[in-house]
């Protein structure tokens, strides 16, 4: 209504809306003038002889003075004080003189008090007159520009949350909801607080129609299928998706504009998890002693999070990291407060490369169980650094395990990756002789249960391909990719940590246990959905004009162009739908100690070929000598 009646006028040229204004104020004066005879004397006289001086009078009285006071030149929807005041002079000006003709000199047939309320009368409608412009021309016009200016959004979900969303969006300053989405027949067609309920077949096509900025996924219990369907039609619509959490983190009741939240490429990702099993997070760590190396890490504070809500008796959190085990602690410090709860998770500052510390605090702490997730794990890094990723990764965990077996742990667990199988790389052989080291020990221990639960890359890790694109994109491009058919297996880290919990409690001593990782992705069709979901395009032979570019760099030295999670073939199923057991092969504890006194030599020699050579012996399939960039792909294929 307010844009209907008050275009025509903003549409006006400066001049022409002087002369409204000024015909208007013209209009004011005759009115006031009749307004001051009717209260004067109940009647309103013709404007003939006499009787029409006042109303002359007033006219060429104030317009000049509106004039030489500025009047004109203000722009009514900006109008201030400052305009205001002089709205005051003119009138106050305007007042002294009316009153004085026709109130102290006096007008034969004119009452003298219509020079004192004439005057104020004028104050009263042309003070009026320039606030209604103001809010007619002003704050409503802006507040009709803001209203355009809002994001258009669609709400996908007519349901309780649904509801809840489009009431707490009801005055938002930054969101207009256009309407509603449901997959529901009976509801299509239906409005709903005025809301028109869309079909979602066809949504790319809805979404452009309806110029949307914004699709809210009002499904928290929607599957991670069913938010790829979505996401799939959206393709080529560029708008931005948010989601609200699942439906456990809404149960508190009220759905709230601070739920929303950005989808990710984690709610897309992998299999809808699995309702864990509370006999099997419980077991190792209720009422126990707990112990986490690389307690600061992705894997390793995620399993402290876990834990810690297990009700252990304490949490011992090792990091050689000092930000890292302070990050971890404040956390889960802050945690503990909040709950009212005693602080139980200690952080405890040592690497387990130092036989003394590990000793030490194995020794005063006495943990039940440890979760061993201190390792170096980037491929490229540990490829530059043979001699640091095989000191930690390998000796580290042979130290630790040992001291384990001396203390009387009862359940030592190594996190382990998809990168152990068949390596080409020295990260990947570190960690596969790392699982060899348990394997061995395995089969002589008798108070502690050894086991290894390996897994591929989990989402959003430190030196992971998501931060690193989501960092990308948000410099507007390109993203970087090694090979566009290289694949990989994901996982969210809180689905890690939970399974690798639950795997531990099913061991008996010397599993490899298996996370079930879903199907690979391809790293460039990643990237693409990454893109996508940022409201942008891909810019391709297709779509030249688009927004961010896929740039193909080549493979990192030893990097493979596809994981694997077993040496063997058939795993074992087990309790758990998603922890297979694998079936590999290893050396006996004597056979490999000579290996681990050949490679430790080798680090006393301080030589990469010599470190190489003897790690190669170990682990066959790595690439003793480091390639050029031209030829690793051969050896990546190698699998």
């Amino acid at each position: 209504m307010i844009t209907k009646l008050s275009q025509p006028i903003l549409n006006m040229s400066r001049v022409s809306k002087r002369i409204v204004v000024l015909a208007l104020d013209v209009m004011i004066c005759l009115a006031t003038v009749a307004a001051a005879f009717a209260l004067r004397t109940d009647s309103v006289p013709m404007p003939v002889g006499v009787t029409f001086l006042p109303y002359v009078a007033s006219v060429i009285l104030a317009i000049p003075l509106f004039i030489a006071f500025g009047l004109y030149r203000a722009i009514f929807r900006y109008v201030g004080w400052g305009a205001l005041m002089s709205v005051v002079r003119a009138c106050g000006i305007y007042g002294l003189v009316y009153s004085l003709v026709f109130t102290f000199f006096g007008v034969i047939g004119v009452p003298r008090t219509i020079g004192l309320i004439q005057p104020v009368l004028l104050f009263l409608a042309i003070g009026a007159s320039r606030a209604f412009a103001r809010y007619w021309l002003g704050d409503g016009y802006r507040a009709v520009r803001k209203l355009g200016e809002r994001r258009r959004v669609l709400i996908y979900g007519a349901g309780s949350a649904g509801r809840q969303l489009v009431a707490a969006l009801a005055n938002n300053e930054e969101m207009q909801v256009v309407g509603f989405v449901d997959d529901d027949p009976l509801l299509v067609g239906s409005v709903m607080n005025a809301k028109t309920i869309y079909s979602g077949n066809g949504l790319g096509a809805l979404v452009k129609r309806l110029e949307i900025d914004d699709l809210l996924l009002a499904l928290p219990s929607a599957s991670r299928q069913r938010r790829n369907e979505i996401i799939t039609d959206l393709r080529g619509s560029h708008v931005t998706v948010r989601t609200l959490p699942g439906i456990m983190d809404l149960a508190h009741g009220r759905v709230t504009v601070n739920d929303l939240r950005e989808l990710d490429i984690e709610d897309l990702l992998g299999r809808d998890t699995v309702p864990p099993n509370h006999l099997l997070l419980q077991k190792n760590i209720a009422g126990k002693v707990v112990m986490v190396t690389g307690a600061g890490g992705s894997i390793g504070s995620e399993l402290c999070r876990q834990i810690l809500a297990l009700n252990p008796v304490r949490l011992l959190m090792v990091d050689q990291s000092e930000f890292n085990l302070y990050a971890i602690d404040q956390e889960l410090s802050q945690r503990c407060l909040e709950r009212g709860l005693e602080d139980i998770a200690i952080p405890l500052l040592g690497s387990v490369q130092d036989v003394e510390r590990m000793d030490e605090l194995l020794s005063l702490e006495k943990p039940d169980t440890i979760y061993h997730a201190a390792a170096y794990k980037h491929v490229p890094l540990v490829e530059a650094n043979p001699a640091e990723g095989v000191r930690n990764n390998i000796f580290g965990t042979h130290n630790i395990a040992q001291l384990a077996e001396k203390h009387g742990v009862s359940d030592f667990v190594l996190i382990s990756t998809d990168k152990a199988v068949r390596p080409p790389n020295v990260m990947g052989a570190t960690k596969r002789v790392a699982e060899m080291v348990l394997q061995s020990l395995a089969t002589e221990a008798s108070k502690t249960r050894f086991s290894m639960v390996r897994f591929g890359n989990v989402l959003g890790s430190s030196g992971s391909v998501v931060p690193l694109f989501r960092k990308q994109i948000s410099a507007g491009g390109p993203i970087t990719v090694t090979h566009k058919e290289i694949t990989r297996y994901f996982m969210t880290i809180p689905e890690a940590a939970q399974l690798v919990i639950q795997a531990s409690a099913m061991a008996k001593g010397g599993e490899v246990f298996v996370l079930d990782m879903g199907d690979p992705v391809k790293i460039v069709d990643l990237a693409k959905r990454m893109i996508e979901l940022s409201g942008l395009s891909v810019i391709d032979e297709d779509n030249p004009g688009g927004d961010i570019a896929i740039k193909v760099v080549g493979l990192r030295p030893a990097e493979k162009l596809y994981e694997e999670l077993l040496i063997g073939d058939n795993p074992k199923p087990t309790k758990h739908a998603r922890i297979m057991m694998a079936r590999d092969g290893f050396l006996r504890k004597e056979a490999l100690q000579i290996h681990l006194n050949e490679l430790r030599g080798a680090l006393g020699s301080n030589n990469m070929e010599t470190i190489r050579t003897a790690l190669g012996k170990l682990v066959p399939t790595l690439v003793v000598e480091p390639a050029d960039q031209d030829q690793l792909t051969p050896a990546a294929n190698a699998n």
